[in-house]
Order: structure tokens, then C-alpha cells, then sequence
């Protein structure tokens, strides 16, 4: 049984787009960054904590588990986005975003009693100059709020990008391509 170790809609939708059958089981960690921790190794850590922390509460089920763990940051000029605190936060990170090249990156942990496989991966996303009368209106829809860099790629702010260099779903919140790669690996064995 696949186990999806998020509470993300984003992520849901898209595993259920692939035609994957699996349950949801959110973990409940804190996402703090470590001192001196690089953006690979930040979410890594959080992909693997995830998965741990929900194939720990399953070990008593009879079937075997396969916990997916993920999590998604946005670098840009050395500086990690995660999720916005508030709306001043969501503006900060926007005008950080604002005319410029950023990068995605999505950690996963597959996670099971046999091992574990961890990846990273990273899409180049170019977004327009955005006027802060743009960014005041967008935060008020209220859609950024749970999005890492305060922005949705697949809702309101894909106006706002001309340019995707790699995989699109990583954007999303999840790289299918490799995710999917990752779990046949691991049923074909």
C-alpha cells in the first residue's frame, strides 16, 4: 500500500492524476532549517523525516507500507522560501520573485521495510516583474498563503511565468517522472 505522507491537496491531486491508489497520512514535524544546512540537505531532511515519522505509526499494519515523504522549497539569491508566515511575508517573498530566475526544489523519500531511496529535484522558473499593486491583489486571494515562495504555478501566478526549465510537477509540488520511476523501481524488484 502507498502512503502519502502530506497533507497537500497539490500533491494528492497529482498522484491521483498518475492513477496511483494510495491513502493519505500527513506527518507532523517541524520544518526547520538546521544551521549551515544547504537547500539539498534541508529538503532531503524533510522528505526522510516525513516518511519516517508516518511509516513509524504504520509498522503494525499486516501489508506492506510504502510511505512516499516529500517536501518543496523556492532558492533564489541564496535565500530559501518556504511557506509565507502571514501576508507581509507572502509580499516579501514576491517582491524577492519579482523579475527574476528562481529554483524549485522537491525532496522525496520512498520509504519501506525493505530500504529507502531519496532524490532531489530542481526546475528553473522564470517570473515577471510583478507592481506591488499585483502582488496586493494576489495576496488577497489568499492563494499563496500555503505555497512554498508564496506563489502557485498551476492557479493564478502561471500569468506571471514565461518561463519553466525542467519539470513542471516539481513546481506543483511533486515530480511525477521521478516519483513514478522511484515506486516501479521498487515494485519491479
Amino acid at each position: 500500500m502507498l502512503v502519502l505522507a502530506s497533507a497537500s491537496p497539490r500533491r494528492r491531486e497529482l498522484l491521483t492524476q498518475a492513477g496511483y491508489d494510495f491513502e493519505v497520512c500527513p506527518a507532523n514535524i517541524p520544518e526547520q532549517r538546521r544551521p549551515g544546512e544547504g537547500p539539498i540537505d534541508f529538503v532531503t531532511r524533510l522528505a526522510r523525516e516525513k516518511a519516517q515519522f508516518v511509516f513509524d505509526r504504520l509498522q503494525t499494519r499486516a501489508e506492506p507500507t510504502l510511505v512516499l515523504g516529500a517536501d518543496t522549497i523556492v532558492v533564489v539569491a541564496d535565500q530559501i522560501l518556504g511557506k509565507p508566515r502571514d501576508a507581509a511575508d507572502a509580499a516579501r517573498m514576491l517582491r524577492l520573485l519579482s523579475g527574476r530566475a528562481h529554483h524549485v526544489l522537491t525532496g522525496v523519500c520512498l520509504l519501506a521495510a525493505d530500504g529507502i531511496e531519496v532524490a532531489v529535484e530542481t526546475t528553473a522558473v522564470t517570473m515577471r516583474e510583478l507592481a506591488d499593486e499585483r502582488i496586493a491583489a494576489y495576496i488577497a486571494t489568499g492563494e499563496p498563503m500555503d505555497k512554498a515562495g508564496a506563489y502557485a504555478i498551476q492557479g493564478r501566478a502561471a500569468r506571471w511565468i514565461p518561463r519553466v526549465e525542467g519539470c513542471y510537477f516539481n513546481v506543483v509540488g511533486l515530480p511525477l517522472a521521478r516519483v513514478a520511476s522511484m515506486i516501479e523501481a521498487r515494485r519491479d524488484r
